[in-house]
């Protein structure tokens, strides 16, 4: 065999005082180099797992961080409900300080961030999160009625004394609606929601009916750059 010629071939090469030594049989030295491959294999398997494991682990880190929070989802990517609306006020049933809450679902295998800090995966019927809307400030004068009163008793300033306003009222009911120029006008001021209730209030009108909505630009207005094409 190899093992024992190899032993042969060099004997001759010992020193003098190993010479007398007896070798080992070749099998023995077989069993001893086989396990030393086993255990080398062994170092090595455990050093690649925990390799590999320290790699999973950095890499789940990372991906955790750059989850962003659901608040911060893109168009798209969520889907808010309908408010609950109260029926005699049309406005959202929760309106507090002229602001709703709705709740939103996140679309189905989207992944981001819980307000407590865990990450979970949505299938597209669990609420991600609250977003806040809009709502109006409304004391009970309705947007159809005011219309109404101006176009069939605007010459008797009923429009006027309805919306709080009673020395207008009175005197528009004095000069029969200055003859009838003041009525005109009032009717196209109301009809544009232009003037509304004297308590500074909203009008009550449909939530998905015609409302105004006015757009001002300030000095805090941002706006956004036109790039050239």
């Amino acid at each position: 065999m190899v093992c024992r010629a190899f032993l042969v071939l060099h004997r001759s090469e010992f020193p003098a005082c190993c010479k007398s030594m007896k070798v080992p049989p070749c099998h023995v030295i077989e069993g001893i180099m086989a396990s030393s491959r086993r255990r080398l294999l062994y170092v090595r398997s455990g050093a690649l797992s925990l390799l590999f494991y320290c790699v999973y682990s950095h890499l789940q880190l990372v991906l955790s961080e750059e989850v962003e929070n659901c608040q911060n989802l893109r168009l798209g990517q969520y889907k808010c409900n309908d408010p609950k609306i109260d029926e005699s006020t049309q406005e959202p049933e929760n309106c507090r300080d002229m602001t709703a809450w709705v709740e939103c679902l996140p679309a189905p295998n989207i992944s981001c961030r819980l307000s407590n800090g865990t990450v979970f995966r949505f299938s597209g019927d669990e609420v991600g999160f609250n977003k806040s809307i809009p709502c109006r400030n409304v004391s009970g004068y309705s947007y159809k009625v005011a219309v109404a009163l101006s176009l069939f008793l605007g010459w008797l300033g009923a429009d006027r004394f309805y919306l709080g306003y009673p020395a207008l009222g009175l005197l528009k009911f004095c000069t029969v609606g200055f003859c009838g120029i003041g009525t005109l006008i009032d009717f196209i001021l109301i009809a544009m929601q232009i003037v509304g209730p004297a308590d500074g209030s909203n009008y009550i009108v449909d939530y998905y009916g015609a409302r105004l909505t006015r757009l001002s630009i300030t000095n805090e207005t941002f706006r956004k750059p036109h790039h050239s094409l």
